[in-house]
C-alpha cells in the first residue's frame, strides 16, 4: 500500500463575486455568493481523489445509485484491470486542524468529501477513540480519504476561514483569512508519524514491505509555519527516511520557504513568490532557486495563462548529489507547457481561478504516484532519469488538469470534462 499524506490547513471559504474590487468605506452588491471547503492540501485532495476513483477501485454508477438498505453503504465493485488495482493500492490521507468533531463546521468541511457527517462525540472523548470514529465513518462512503490524523480542537466550533472578493472585472482575488484553531505542534506531528512508523515496521515483519523504512510514504506540505514544518520534514528523515517530500513555496514574504525547499525532493513555487524574489518567468525562478534545492529531482513553477515550467535536476546537479568530486555537471532539463498547448478550444473563459494551482499539483501527483506499478514513491520521484516525451506528458497532463479547472466552478466533476 502506498500512502500519500498532505499536511496543510483546511479552509470552509466565502466567496464573493462583485462586479469590481470596491473601493474603500464604499457599498458595492455582489453579483453571486458561495460557500465551500478550500485549503490547499484539501483542494488537492479532492481533485486526486476524483482522479482515482475515475480510473477504477469505486464505480461511479454505483456510488450515486447502489446503497445497501440495511448499512447504507457504498457498494464497491472490483477494478477491471491489473493497473486499477495497482491504482487503488495508494491511500490519501489528510493532516489538517478542524473544528471539534461534534460541530457543524466540521460536518460541512467531511462531507464536502463526499463523507458522512462527523461522528457524534462522546461526553468524552480521547484521541484513539476519535480516530476510530472518524475512520469508520470515512470508510462506509465513497471517499477514498483517511481523516482519522486530522486534528479535531474540542471546544473550537468554528472553522478557519477564508473571505474571497472575486473581481469581475479583472478575475483579481482579495483573500482574508481568519483562524482561530490552535495550529499543530511538533509534538503532535510526531505522533502522527509514529502511527506511519509503526505501520511500515509490521508491513515488514509480515514480508509484504522491503527496503527502507518510508519508502512507500509520500508527504506533502502546504509551507504553513516553516519553522515547524522543518521540525517535522527532518524528523521525517530520520524515522522514515525513504520518503518522498514534497512542499509548496506558494506566500511570498514568508520566512522559512526557502529552508523548507533545501530539505524536499519535489518543490512548487507560485507566480506570486516568484515574482517577489525578483524573477519575471518560471524558468528564470527554476534556475535561479536550484542551488537551494539540493535534495529535489523536480522543481516546477506555475505561471497562470503562461502555464507551468519544470526543472529536471539531474543526480550530477545542484540538485541531485553534487560535489567537489564530480568532475561533469550535467545542465538540469527545463521543459514549459502552456494552457493553448493542451486546450481542446482556442478560446479559454477563465470562470473560477480559486484552486487553480491546488489542481496543478493534483495531476503532478497522480502522473508520478500512478506509474510504473510495483515501484516506491522515491523511485517515482526520480523522475529525471525519464524519457523526454514522458516528462513532458506527465507536465501537460497537469497544466491541462488546471486549465479545465479554471473554466468551472469549484472542482465537482472536473475529471467528468476531461
Amino acid at each position: 500500500m502506498k500512502h500519500l499524506i498532505f499536511v496543510g490547513a483546511c479552509y470552509l471559504d466565502t466567496i464573493l463575486t462583485v462586479p469590481q474590487f470596491p473601493e474603500e468605506d464604499s457599498k458595492l452588491r455582489a453579483t453571486a455568493l458561495q460557500v465551500r471547503r478550500g485549503g490547499n492540501c484539501p483542494n488537492t485532495v479532492e481533485v486526486l481523489q476524483q482522479l482515482l476513483l475515475s480510473r477504477g477501485g469505486l464505480d461511479s454508477s454505483s456510488t450515486q445509485n447502489q446503497r445497501d438498505s440495511a448499512a447504507d453503504v457504498v457498494v464497491v465493485t472490483p477494478p477491471p484491470s491489473q493497473q486499477q488495482q495497482q491504482q487503488q493500492q495508494l491511500k490519501l490521507h489528510l493532516v489538517s486542524i478542524l473544528p471539534d468533531v461534534g460541530s457543524s463546521a466540521c460536518r460541512k468541511i467531511l462531507s464536502s468529501f463526499a463523507a458522512p457527517a462527523a461522528p457524534q462525540p462522546s461526553s468524552s472523548y480521547d484521541s484513539e477513540s476519535l480516530s476510530e470514529s472518524v475512520t469508520g465513518a470515512a470508510s462506509a462512503t465513497a471517499t477514498i480519504v483517511d481523516f482519522s490524523h486530522c486534528l479535531y480542537r474540542k471546544g473550537h466550533d468554528e472553522a478557519a476561514s477564508s473571505y474571497i472578493i472575486r473581481s469581475g472585472a479583472t478575475g483579481s482575488r482579495t483573500i482574508v483569512n481568519y483562524n482561530d484553531l490552535p495550529e499543530m505542534t511538533t509534538d503532535e506531528f510526531i505522533n502522527i508519524v509514529d502511527d506511519f512508523v509503526a505501520l511500515q515496521h509490521n508491513h515488514s515483519d509480515d514480508g509484504r514491505t522491503r527496503g527502507v523504512v518510508g519508502a512507500n510514504c509520500w508527504w506533502h506540505f502546504e509551507g504553513r509555519i516553516p519553522e515547524t514544518t522543518l521540525q517535522c520534514i527532518r524528523y521525517l528523515r530520520q524515522v522514515l527516511p525513504g520518503s518522498t517530500i514534497s512542499v509548496e513555496v506558494e506566500k511570498p514574504g514568508r520566512e522559512g520557504l526557502v529552508e523548507l525547499a533545501t530539505e524536499s525532493d519535489v518543490v512548487f513555487y507560485s507566480k506570486s513568490w516568484a515574482e517577489s524574489r525578483g524573477y519575471a518567468e518560471p524558468e528564470a525562478c527554476l534556475r535561479g532557486e536550484l542551488s537551494n534545492c539540493k535534495k529535489a529531482s523536480l522543481m516546477l513553477c506555475t505561471w497562470g495563462r503562461q502555464g507551468a515550467g519544470a526543472l529536471f535536476p539531474s543526480p550530477a546537479g545542484a540538485g541531485g548529489g553534487n560535489n567537489e568530486q564530480t568532475a561533469e555537471i550535467a545542465e538540469p532539463e527545463y521543459l514549459h507547457c502552456s494552457p493553448s498547448e493542451v486546450s481542446e478550444t482556442q478560446t479559454i473563459t477563465v470562470v473560477d481561478s480559486i484552486g487553480a494551482g491546488d489542481t496543478f499539483i493534483a495531476g503532478i501527483l497522480y502522473g508520478l504516484l500512478t506509474t510504473k506499478p510495483g515501484t516506491t514513491t522515491k523511485d517515482r520521484s526520480s523522475v529525471q532519469c525519464q524519457s523526454q516525451e514522458r516528462k513532458k506528458e506527465l507536465l501537460s497532463f497537469a497544466v491541462k488538469l488546471a486549465t479545465m479547472k479554471v473554466q468551472m466552478e469549484g472542482f465537482a466533476g472536473i475529471v467528468q470534462r476531461w
